[in-house]
Protein backbone atom coordinates (compact mmCIF):
# COMPACT_ATOMS: atom_id res chain seq x y z
CA UNK A 1 0.00 0.00 0.00
CA UNK A 2 1.77 3.14 -1.30
CA UNK A 3 0.03 5.65 1.48
CA UNK A 4 1.41 8.91 -0.44
CA UNK A 5 -0.64 7.32 -3.70
CA UNK A 6 -3.72 6.53 -2.45
CA UNK A 7 -4.59 7.34 0.92
CA UNK A 8 -3.71 10.67 1.12
CA UNK A 9 -4.76 11.70 -2.14
CA UNK A 10 -8.13 10.82 -0.61
CA UNK A 11 -7.56 12.60 2.68
CA UNK A 12 -5.70 16.40 1.03
CA UNK A 13 -9.24 16.69 -0.35
CA UNK A 14 -11.79 15.46 2.60
CA UNK A 15 -9.95 16.41 5.59
CA UNK A 16 -9.02 20.23 6.97
CA UNK A 17 -6.01 19.82 8.46
CA UNK A 18 -4.45 22.84 8.79
CA UNK A 19 -7.03 23.83 10.40
CA UNK A 20 -6.25 21.01 13.12
CA UNK A 21 -2.69 21.36 13.40
CA UNK A 22 -2.83 25.26 13.45
CA UNK A 23 -5.37 24.55 16.77
CA UNK A 24 -2.79 22.26 18.61
CA UNK A 25 0.29 25.82 18.03
CA UNK A 26 -1.75 28.75 18.71
CA UNK A 27 -0.65 30.07 21.79
CA UNK A 28 -3.06 31.26 24.37
CA UNK A 29 -5.97 33.16 23.35
CA UNK A 30 -9.18 34.77 25.50
CA UNK A 31 -11.77 32.46 26.46
CA UNK A 32 -15.16 32.76 25.30
CA UNK A 33 -17.41 33.91 28.42
CA UNK A 34 -17.87 31.24 30.42
CA UNK A 35 -14.78 28.79 28.82
CA UNK A 36 -11.23 28.63 29.26
CA UNK A 37 -8.05 29.18 27.88
CA UNK A 38 -5.17 26.30 26.86
CA UNK A 39 -3.07 27.43 29.93
CA UNK A 40 -6.12 27.14 32.30
CA UNK A 41 -6.92 23.71 30.72
CA UNK A 42 -3.80 22.39 30.89
CA UNK A 43 -3.32 23.50 35.05
CA UNK A 44 -6.87 21.96 35.43
CA UNK A 45 -4.94 18.17 33.60
CA UNK A 46 -7.31 18.15 31.03
CA UNK A 47 -6.30 18.26 27.06
CA UNK A 48 -5.09 21.74 25.66
CA UNK A 49 -8.10 23.39 24.48
CA UNK A 50 -8.57 26.58 23.23
CA UNK A 51 -11.56 28.61 23.07
CA UNK A 52 -13.99 26.16 23.71
CA UNK A 53 -17.01 26.87 26.05
CA UNK A 54 -17.06 25.15 29.40
CA UNK A 55 -19.92 22.77 28.34
CA UNK A 56 -17.57 21.52 25.32
CA UNK A 57 -14.40 21.13 27.70
CA UNK A 58 -17.16 19.45 30.28
CA UNK A 59 -17.53 16.84 27.82
CA UNK A 60 -14.32 16.10 26.56
CA UNK A 61 -13.32 15.57 30.41
CA UNK A 62 -15.71 12.80 30.24
CA UNK A 63 -15.15 11.39 27.24
CA UNK A 64 -11.11 10.97 28.40
CA UNK A 65 -11.99 9.53 31.58
CA UNK A 66 -13.59 6.51 30.00
CA UNK A 67 -11.95 3.63 28.92
CA UNK A 68 -13.43 1.65 26.02
CA UNK A 69 -10.72 -0.85 24.51
CA UNK A 70 -8.94 -3.53 26.22
CA UNK A 71 -5.15 -3.38 26.52
CA UNK A 72 -4.83 -6.43 24.03
CA UNK A 73 -7.53 -4.54 21.52
CA UNK A 74 -5.38 -1.69 21.70
CA UNK A 75 -2.32 -3.66 20.91
CA UNK A 76 -4.83 -5.50 17.95
CA UNK A 77 -5.12 -1.88 16.98
CA UNK A 78 -1.31 -0.40 17.68
CA UNK A 79 -0.37 -3.44 14.93
CA UNK A 80 -3.32 -2.58 12.33
CA UNK A 81 -2.48 0.71 12.24
CA UNK A 82 1.31 -0.03 11.65
CA UNK A 83 0.26 -2.05 9.40
CA UNK A 84 -1.81 0.23 6.97
CA UNK A 85 0.71 3.04 7.69
CA UNK A 86 4.23 1.68 8.54
CA UNK A 87 7.14 4.17 9.14
CA UNK A 88 8.84 5.04 6.06
CA UNK A 89 11.94 7.40 5.24
CA UNK A 90 9.39 10.03 5.66
CA UNK A 91 7.66 10.04 8.04
CA UNK A 92 6.63 7.60 11.59
CA UNK A 93 4.50 4.88 11.77
CA UNK A 94 0.30 5.50 12.20
CA UNK A 95 1.57 4.33 16.30
CA UNK A 96 4.29 6.73 16.52
CA UNK A 97 1.33 9.72 15.34
CA UNK A 98 -0.59 8.53 18.00
CA UNK A 99 -3.48 7.04 16.02
CA UNK A 100 -4.37 4.06 19.05
CA UNK A 101 -5.32 7.02 21.17
CA UNK A 102 -7.15 8.49 18.51
CA UNK A 103 -9.30 5.80 17.78
CA UNK A 104 -9.73 5.25 21.29
CA UNK A 105 -11.03 9.00 22.16
CA UNK A 106 -13.05 8.56 18.40
CA UNK A 107 -15.20 5.41 19.61
CA UNK A 108 -16.19 7.23 22.46
CA UNK A 109 -17.12 10.48 21.27
CA UNK A 110 -18.89 8.44 18.50
CA UNK A 111 -20.43 5.44 20.14
CA UNK A 112 -21.83 3.92 16.62
CA UNK A 113 -18.69 2.85 15.99
CA UNK A 114 -17.87 0.97 18.90
CA UNK A 115 -19.68 -2.12 18.20
CA UNK A 116 -17.99 -2.54 14.48
CA UNK A 117 -14.65 -2.19 15.98
CA UNK A 118 -14.99 -4.58 19.23
CA UNK A 119 -16.84 -7.36 16.43
CA UNK A 120 -14.31 -6.29 14.33
CA UNK A 121 -11.48 -6.97 16.19
CA UNK A 122 -13.42 -10.48 17.88
CA UNK A 123 -13.69 -11.46 14.26
CA UNK A 124 -10.43 -11.27 13.57
CA UNK A 125 -8.93 -12.83 16.62
CA UNK A 126 -11.62 -15.72 15.71
CA UNK A 127 -10.07 -16.22 12.03
CA UNK A 128 -6.71 -16.33 13.77
CA UNK A 129 -7.73 -19.05 16.04
CA UNK A 130 -9.46 -21.23 13.41
CA UNK A 131 -6.07 -21.07 11.08
CA UNK A 132 -3.13 -20.66 13.06
CA UNK A 133 -4.08 -21.48 16.60
CA UNK A 134 -3.42 -18.29 18.30
CA UNK A 135 -4.75 -14.27 18.09
CA UNK A 136 -4.14 -12.13 15.60
CA UNK A 137 -1.44 -9.85 18.24
CA UNK A 138 0.41 -13.33 18.68
CA UNK A 139 0.44 -14.03 15.28
CA UNK A 140 3.77 -13.75 13.75
CA UNK A 141 3.71 -11.23 10.52
CA UNK A 142 3.69 -13.38 7.25
CA UNK A 143 0.56 -14.90 8.97
CA UNK A 144 -0.82 -11.46 9.89
CA UNK A 145 -0.53 -10.57 7.08
CA UNK A 146 -2.25 -13.65 5.18
CA UNK A 147 -5.46 -12.91 6.55
CA UNK A 148 -5.29 -8.74 5.96
CA UNK A 149 -4.45 -9.41 2.50
CA UNK A 150 -7.61 -11.08 2.30
CA UNK A 151 -9.56 -8.67 3.79
CA UNK A 152 -7.91 -5.41 2.71
CA UNK A 153 -9.07 -5.06 -0.51
CA UNK A 154 -13.22 -4.80 -0.74
CA UNK A 155 -13.66 -5.71 -4.59
CA UNK A 156 -11.23 -8.67 -4.79
CA UNK A 157 -12.27 -9.85 -1.18
CA UNK A 158 -16.15 -9.49 -2.49
CA UNK A 159 -15.19 -11.84 -5.35
CA UNK A 160 -12.87 -14.17 -3.91
CA UNK A 161 -14.18 -14.49 -0.38
CA UNK A 162 -17.46 -13.58 0.14
CA UNK A 163 -17.42 -15.03 3.17
CA UNK A 164 -15.39 -12.44 4.76
CA UNK A 165 -17.75 -9.52 4.29
CA UNK A 166 -17.59 -8.93 7.99
CA UNK A 167 -13.51 -8.20 8.49
CA UNK A 168 -13.55 -6.45 4.47
CA UNK A 169 -16.36 -3.87 6.39
CA UNK A 170 -14.56 -3.98 9.83
CA UNK A 171 -10.59 -3.29 7.52
CA UNK A 172 -12.81 -0.78 5.71
CA UNK A 173 -13.02 1.36 9.18
CA UNK A 174 -10.41 0.85 10.81
CA UNK A 175 -8.05 1.66 7.43
CA UNK A 176 -10.53 5.33 7.24
CA UNK A 177 -10.03 5.59 11.08
CA UNK A 178 -6.32 5.13 11.00
CA UNK A 179 -5.83 7.70 7.85
CA UNK A 180 -8.00 10.36 10.00
CA UNK A 181 -5.98 9.99 12.83
CA UNK A 182 -2.37 10.09 10.93
CA UNK A 183 -3.21 13.09 8.53
CA UNK A 184 -4.61 14.83 11.42
CA UNK A 185 -1.09 14.98 13.49
CA UNK A 186 1.56 16.90 13.29
CA UNK A 187 3.71 13.86 12.03
CA UNK A 188 0.98 13.43 9.01
CA UNK A 189 0.40 16.89 8.19
CA UNK A 190 4.55 16.91 7.49
CA UNK A 191 4.17 13.82 6.13
CA UNK A 192 1.95 15.30 3.16
CA UNK A 193 4.02 18.67 3.14
CA UNK A 194 1.39 20.84 3.97
CA UNK A 195 2.59 24.63 4.78
CA UNK A 196 -0.83 26.27 5.68
CA UNK A 197 -0.86 29.93 5.04
CA UNK A 198 2.49 30.99 4.26
CA UNK A 199 3.58 35.02 2.90
CA UNK A 200 2.91 35.19 -0.71
CA UNK A 201 4.79 37.88 -3.17
CA UNK A 202 2.83 39.16 -6.30
CA UNK A 203 5.03 39.41 -9.18
CA UNK A 204 2.69 41.74 -11.44
CA UNK A 205 0.71 40.69 -14.09
CA UNK A 206 2.33 38.19 -16.33
CA UNK A 207 4.48 39.79 -19.34
CA UNK A 208 1.98 38.45 -21.87
CA UNK A 209 -0.83 39.73 -20.60
CA UNK A 210 0.19 43.59 -20.27
CA UNK A 211 0.83 42.92 -24.14
CA UNK A 212 -2.54 41.80 -24.78
CA UNK A 213 -3.81 44.75 -23.33
CA UNK A 214 -1.47 47.14 -24.69
CA UNK A 215 0.16 48.17 -21.15
CA UNK A 216 4.08 47.87 -19.84
CA UNK A 217 5.56 48.69 -16.20
CA UNK A 218 7.41 51.31 -15.88
CA UNK A 219 11.31 51.69 -15.19
CA UNK A 220 10.68 52.73 -11.48
CA UNK A 221 7.68 50.10 -11.06
CA UNK A 222 10.28 47.62 -12.78
CA UNK A 223 13.04 48.08 -10.39
CA UNK A 224 11.46 48.52 -7.25
CA UNK A 225 8.19 46.26 -7.52
CA UNK A 226 8.52 43.45 -10.27
CA UNK A 227 10.94 40.30 -10.71
CA UNK A 228 10.35 38.79 -13.93
CA UNK A 229 12.27 35.77 -13.02
CA UNK A 230 8.99 35.22 -10.22
CA UNK A 231 6.28 35.96 -12.90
Amino acid sequence: MDRRKSIKALIVGSVSTGVLVEACKTDDKKAPEGGETKAEAVKEGAAPTINRMKEETEHEKEVVAKTFFTPDEMTTITILGDIIIPKDEVSGSASDAGVPAFIEYIVKEKPEHQTPMRGGLRWLDMQCLNRFGKQFKDCSQPQQMELVDIIAFPKKAQKSHPEMAQGVAFFSLMRNLTASGFYTSEIGVKDIGYMGNVPNQWNGVPEDVLKQHGLAYTEKELRECYDPTKA
